[in-house]
Order: C-alpha cells, then structure tokens, then sequence
C-alpha cells in the first residue's frame, strides 16, 4: 500500500505490497552533496514534493474488524516512497501510531538517518479505525539508489497483539501472587531496591517495611479448609490494601505472610501509625460464606536509610521484629538491634525443644482448684514446665509460643494429657473421695485442630483407666472465637467422649454473647485480668458479676482465675462463683508438693495461702 496512486500488485502468498511513485531524479543529486542530515533533508524534500491524489491505505491489520485483517504472525510488506504530512512515513504515521509510542517510533527514524544506518525493527502500538489497539512487528528497511542516495523504504508488518498479551500475562504473572494480585516477593524486593537507592541519593530519606504474619491462619486452613483459607486471604489482602495510600505496596510472600513498603517516610512515627490502623481494621470479623471469622496479624516494623546495604536486610530486620510482636500476643513491634540476639536464642530455643520432646524432658505441676462456696478442693489444673539441662525449670511463658509456632505444641501436649491423666489415677487410688479428684489440661490451637484428637484423648484415659468425667480440656477464647464453626465440632466431640470442656481466659479475647450462646462448654474461666481489679475497680466488679449471673443462665460454672487475697475469694464467694484458682489457695506444684497438699485438704487442715512449706520449685 502507498501513495501516488499506484495500484498494488498481488505477491508471493497473496500479499500485496504497496508501491509508490520513485522521486525525481534533480533530488538524487541534491541528496549526493549532503551529509546525513543533508540525506534526510533530501529525501524529505523530494518526497514532500510529490503531489498526494488520496490519503494513506493502511495495511489490512489496521483496518476494523469489517474488512479483512492480517492474520497473527504473518508478514506484511509496504513500500513507501513518502514521509507523510511533515515527514512522517506509513509506518510513523500519527493517525495510526498510539500516542505513547509516537516519540519513540519518531525517534527510531531519526537514529536511521544520523547513524546512516539502513535498517531497524521495533515492537510498537497501532491503533485501529475501530479503536482497538494492536501491536505490530515492524521491520523498516532504507533503500538507496545507484548513488547511495535515500531512495525509498520497505516496511513489513507483522501482528503480534496476541503474543505481547501472552507475555503481559506471563510478566504478571512472574512479578504477582495468582491468588491476591498482589505484588510478589520478587517485584517487592525490586521496589523496595529502588526505595532504598533513592535513601542514598536524597538526604533524610527514610522507607519502612511492614512484614504481617496472620495469628491462627493455620487453624483456619485445617479447619475450614483450603478454599476457606484462600478467601480469608483474599479478604485479608482487600482489608489490607483499604489501610495503605496509593503510593504504598503490599505485597504477599506466600502462606500468611503480607509485607508493605512505604516510601518517602520521615520518622518512625508514621509507620506505628500504620500499624494501629492496620490493627484497628481487623478489630471487625471477616465474612466468608456465611460465617464470621475474626483474625488478628502480628506485625514487624523495620526502618532502612541510605545506611541500608540491601533489601533483603530490612527484610529481615522486619521478620525478626514480626516474630517478637507474635511471641508478645500479637499487636506491632519496632525493630531494635537486639532482636537478632533474640532471635537465635529462639531458634536454639526450638532445637532444644525437639530434643526435649524426644527426651521427655518436661515436667507437670498443678495448682489446685477450690470450691468456693464449700471450701473444699474440687480439682487439679496441669501446668505444664520444662526441665532444661542447662537453664533450669522454665516457665510455659518461656517456651510454650514457640513449642506452638513450630507445631511441637502437639507432642508436647499428648505427653501432658498421659501424665496428669495417670496421675490424676494415683492420687484417686491414694485419696478416694466423692466425688472423685478432677484434672484440667490445656489444649493448643494446633492440638484442637487435629482430625484424630477424639483418639488421642480416648487412648489417654483407657490407658491410665480414669474416667472420662474426670478430665476436663480448657482452649482459650481466643482460640475458639479463631474459627468457631470449626471449633465448636472439635468440642462437641470431645464432649461426646464425656469429658468436661472450659474456656479459658474469658474476656481476654472477643467476647460476645452470641458464641457463648453456641459454646459446648461446661465451664467460664474467667481472665485474672478482671479478678485482680475486684474491691479496687467498680467496673471489674461489676463485670465478674455479670459473667457469673450469665454463665449460670446458660447452665455453666464459673472458674475465677488469679485469685491472690482474701477479699476477693469473700467477693467471688458472695457473687455466686462456683470455684477459684490462684496463688491465695498455692502455686503450681510438683507432684510431690500436690500431693502434700491434697493430704492436707482431705484431713480439713485450712489450704487457703499459708502454703510456704509444700515444695515449689516453679
């Protein structure tokens, strides 16, 4: 296709190309005596001269989708002898040409000529008469005559639309999680280089990096199911983004884990304040397919400057504050130097715990529970401790969020469960009464989650012969409240198996009346936080009340937790509570020291405080 009216002759495969009239020859010797700019003046000289009969025929691929197109991928030839309206040829033609690659394609040109070149190839965008945007190989050939002079050019065309969008798709793809659209760890790392780059060109610079890790994820995941997971993510990634500005990149690294880059920070302040809004949008459920599901996220914040070396250093910084805001119960922590120390102390931590699993290094201690209204000793919660060869007795606070994190928790849990259901068996052989001694255990996320906890629990108590009426299992709220549904049939059969079932810490968590409405338990423990405020805070009072009026109405009892003196065992004693645990009746104790103690109460001999003498190594 052309200028000149020259009709187009068919080619080889039936391709036309378009031929237009030569240029007249006083121009060849006016191009011989220029130089290369000279050369292009020549040519645009000669070819702006020659008379247009019609406007531009467009090879087929740009016309719309009435007339006939060129098929992907073939070849399209064009001779043309004309740079168009101011030195534009076809293939550089404004009507044609997007918008945002005309510069480019004009530039193209321009290289050819200064560089006495003879030919290119560019990828470039068309835009068709019906609007539709193609993309085109375009191979541009500069004929020259006898005399080496600009005679004319040979454009071939050829379609690429459908391989480019293959390509756009793949690059997606290969930069973004298929799940979220959100960015992936490789383009993050990429942008948060260029962030970092820009700390050291521009002084005062600061960028901070987010690193998120959802609390109880895994629980969703075993319980619901994958596709369950998936939307929560999805969801997640929505509520996320809603707290961010424009400017901001989240990105997810897999699994839980979400990441923000925020460039352009002043001072650590604004990074906290994103934090607290982050936190503050998760304060609300997420709906999925009906059900309503409450999670929290763990946050690490990491600043980097131009004294950063690399990306993937703040990363870490930021995952290694991550983990400290989850071993603190979640919420946000700022980076400090420390944290590394820290940091490999906890992975020693967590070698030391397989070992201790294998060894059977750990210990259970007990701490009485008393019948508030009688006095009397009702039972023995297990607690429990871990025997380290090198640092000694070491509290659950030390070891337990690790032993969870790392799925230890489970092992761990089932040796506990054996022991204190064996010795609970002992101490009913050694001490009978009616009714018989009851033993509490707590039970993980993770252990609740199992498909074959219903077995385990049997297999304890058919291989240590207590009954099932003996043993109770307390989650906390905010394990159940992590995936209710879920949770609940966990806990219906457990209690099928006759056991009792206690949630612990209430009103730590979220409470609310419509799941105690739905809880298969038989017992509120409520949270020390709110016993330890009764006779100082009249708001404290008054909420112990109403949970135990409530636990009543809904035919629980009531364990009240971190009991230390005596006016608030008279209080709890007057509002109706059924029982209370705390160090005014005793510490956790060895076996040795619970067994003294059980003595001791069975003889009547007075077991509330007054306890210094019965062994306590906790």
């Amino acid at each position: 296709m052309g200028e000149g009216g020259d009709r187009p002759r068919a080619g080889r495969g039936g391709r036309a190309p378009v031929r237009a009239g030569h240029p007249h020859r006083h121009h060849r010797a006016q191009g011989r005596r220029a130089g290369a700019q000279g050369e292009r003046g020549a040519l645009q000289g000669h070819l702006r001269g020659r008379p247009h009969r019609r406007g531009p025929r467009w090879p087929a691929f740009l016309l719309s989708r009435g007339r006939q197109a060129l098929p992907q991928g073939q070849p399209r030839p064009l001779r043309d002898a004309r740079l168009l309206r101011g030195g534009a040829a076809l293939h550089d033609h404004p009507d044609v040409t997007h918008p945002e690659d005309l510069e480019k394609s004009r530039a193209r040109m321009e290289r050819l000529f200064e560089e006495g070149g003879s030919k290119y190839t560019l990828e470039k965008r068309y835009v068709r008469s019906d609007g539709r945007v193609v993309w085109a190989m375009l191979n541009v050939s500069l004929v020259r005559d006898a005399d080496g002079n600009p005679h004319h050019f040979v454009s071939q065309f050829q379609e690429v639309t459908e391989r480019r969008a293959l390509e756009d798709r793949l690059r997606h793809q290969a930069l973004h999680d298929p799940l979220t659209g959100l960015p992936n760890r490789g383009l993050f790392v990429d942008r948060l280089g260029h962030a970092l780059g820009k700390t050291r060109r521009q002084k005062g610079l600061k960028v901070a990096v987010l690193f998120m890790d959802l609390d109880n994820f895994k629980g969703v995941n075993d319980s619901l199911g994958h596709d369950a997971g998936d939307l929560l993510l999805t969801v997640v990634a929505q509520r996320l983004g809603r707290s961010l500005r424009p400017e901001d990149t989240l990105a997810r690294f897999g699994g839980d884990e979400f990441v923000v880059l925020l460039q352009d920070v002043e001072a650590a302040d604004e990074a906290v304040r994103v934090a607290e809004r982050i936190a503050d949008g998760f304060r609300s459920p997420f709906r999925l397919d009906g059900r309503e599901l409450y999670a929290r996220v763990s946050t690490g914040i990491a600043m980097g400057d131009a004294r950063t070396k690399t990306p993937e250093d703040l990363l870490r910084d930021a995952d290694t504050a991550m983990y400290r805001a989850k071993e603190a119960g979640g919420g946000y922590e700022m980076f400090d130097p420390a944290m590394h120390q820290r940091a490999l102390g906890r992975l020693e931590l967590e070698n030391d715990l397989r070992r201790a699993v294998e060894e059977d290094e750990f210990a259970v201690h007990y701490q009485p529970i008393v019948n508030l209204q009688t006095g009397e000793l009702w039972g023995m919660e297990a607690l429990v401790r871990w025997d380290h060869p090198e640092r000694g007795l070491l509290d659950p606070d030390e070891f337990v969020p690790v032993a969870e994190e790392s799925g230890l928790v489970v092992p761990m849990g089932e040796l506990v469960l054996e022991e204190a259901c064996r010795r609970a068996v002992v101490w009913q052989r050694e001490l009978p009464r009616t009714p018989p001694l009851a033993v509490s255990v707590n039970l993980s996320g993770r252990q609740l989650r199992r498909p074959d906890l219903q077995d385990v629990i049997r297999r304890a108590l058919e291989e240590s012969g207590l009954s099932a009426s003996s043993l109770g299992l307390d989650i906390t709220e905010t394990v159940y409240i992590g995936a209710m549904d879920a949770n609940t049939a966990a806990l219906d059969r457990i209690k099928a198996l006759g056991v009792r079932v206690s949630l612990d810490d209430f009103g730590s968590g979220y409470s609310s009346l419509s799941y105690l409405k739905r809880l298969p338990a038989d017992i509120l423990k409520v949270d020390k936080s709110f016993t330890k405020g009764l006779g100082l805070e009249a708001e404290d009072t008054a909420i112990v009340q109403t949970v135990v009026d409530l636990a009543h109405i809904l035919g629980m009892e009531v364990v009240a937790e971190g009991v230390e003196v005596d006016v608030q065992e008279t209080l709890l004693r007057e509002m109706g509570c059924d029982f209370g645990q705390g160090y005014h009746f005793s510490r956790p104790l060895p076996p040795e020291g619970a067994l003294e103690f059980l003595n001791s109460a069975y003889r009547g001999v007075a077991h509330r405080g007054n306890l210094d003498g019965l062994s306590d190594s906790s």
